[in-house]
């Protein structure tokens, strides 16, 4: 007989990350998983999408100026594309198991 354990939204969300960017502090992880728990457009996302989302939207708004461009007027589009090679330093500094796209 099989059994299978289910185990917590969180906790599978924090195996992705963990895998995603191993080198994540853990500040910041937990940070990240707030993030992804808290947003109801992740209610149904994979684990997996969901630290990745997460990760990169952490990253875009903590270690960027992403919203003092928007403050500034700059589209969304334009806002990311400036801001896409600080969000790669992070990502390369955890060792992200990703690259980032522009459209995330």
């Amino acid at each position: 007989m099989t059994v299978c354990i289910l185990m917590s939204p969180r906790i599978e969300i924090e195996r992705a990350l963990r895998h995603l960017a191993p080198r994540i502090p853990p500040h910041e992880c937990g940070a990240v998983l707030d993030h992804a728990m808290g947003s109801s457009g992740l209610h149904n996302a994979s684990p997996e999408n969901a630290a990745w989302l997460s990760l990169v939207t952490y990253i875009r708004h903590v270690f960027t100026d992403y919203d003092e461009l928007l403050s500034a007027g700059y589209d969304v589009d334009s806002a990311r594309h400036f801001v896409a090679a600080e969000i790669d330093v992070v990502l390369k500094q955890w060792d992200a198991k990703r690259k980032l796209n522009l459209e995330e």
